[in-house]
């Protein structure tokens, strides 16, 4: 008779069963994987900080290690250069920045860096690179001064939105710019200028625009003269003087203003001397009449 060999039962035990299933969530296995290991290390590093030893040790390695680096003569900023930038701005520059050289490029803070130039006036945009060879370079898109505003004393130049570009001592500094003065002109340069691009053919007689009341422009003349524009359709306006001074001179005469302030009735105003001159011949005819 042949003995019964025993076999071991091939069937998972309950546990194991049970086990297997669960490994076959995902989120089982993104938690045995991931979540678990991170929690270990973080518990880890938080034992490890909370020892004032530790951490005292791992700053100063931390400072060292930042200093050596920012010590290497690779990272060393020697010297600035402006490319397209005029001198006085370059000197600007340069005393709002603060910069010691030589300096790690580690240790520059190139937003405070820009930051300062674009405060300088004269400056509209700023970028800032640190290139190889110690080099830091600085480009500017500088404001472009459009006219001379008169600001009380204080001859300003400004440019075309109005924003001011830098303080001048004398009107002959700049003498190749209109002047503008009053209230608010700062404000409408824009418009000024297109007055004084209407004006172009009496350019060597404008002596400048005077804003009035913030609402409207007078355009000064030399032999004292004054063409007084209205609050709205000021361009059309000059067009129409500058169209009769071309036709019949009229600028030339014995006028001291011209009125154009109602578009329907323009006035004009004439001089003193030619005041005087009309009265007395009106007055000799009247005798003659006599």
């Amino acid at each position: 008779m042949r003995s019964v060999v025993p076999y071991a039962d091939p069937s998972p035990s309950l546990l194991r069963y049970r086990f297997e299933r669960l490994w076959l969530k995902p989120s089982v296995r993104q938690i045995v994987r991931l979540w678990l290991p991170l929690g270990v290390v973080t518990l880890v590093v938080l034992a490890t900080f909370n020892n004032m030893t530790i951490r005292e040790i791992v700053r100063l390695k931390s400072a060292q290690l930042y200093e050596i680096a920012a010590a290497r003569p690779e990272l060393q900023v020697t010297h600035v250069v402006f490319p397209e930038v005029s001198d006085d701005l370059q000197q600007q520059i340069l005393t709002v920045s603060r910069l010691e050289l030589p300096v790690s490029s580690l240790e520059l803070d190139v937003v405070a860096l820009k930051q300062a130039v674009e405060s300088l006036d004269a400056v509209e945009t700023a970028q800032i690179r640190v290139l190889g060879g110690g080099i830091l370079e600085i480009l500017t898109v500088e404001r472009d001064p459009v006219v001379v505003w008169r600001d009380g004393n204080v001859l300003r130049l400004v440019d075309n939105e109005g924003h001011r570009v830098a303080d001048i001592a004398r009107r002959s500094a700049r003498g190749d710019l209109p002047l503008i003065v009053g209230v608010g002109a700062e404000t409408q340069v824009a418009e000024a200028i297109n007055l004084v691009r209407v004006a172009s053919s009496i350019s060597g007689r404008v002596r400048g625009l005077v804003r009035v009341g913030d609402r409207r422009w007078d355009l000064v003349l030399d032999r004292g003269q004054t063409i007084m524009l209205p609050e709205y359709g000021a361009i059309s306006a000059l067009r129409r003087v500058i169209g009769l001074h071309l036709a019949e001179d009229l600028l030339n005469r014995d006028v001291k203003v011209v009125d154009m302030r109602n578009g329907e009735r323009p006035v004009l105003r004439l001089t003193d001397q030619a005041i005087s001159e009309l009265r007395r011949l009106r007055t000799e005819v009247r005798g003659e009449d006599a």
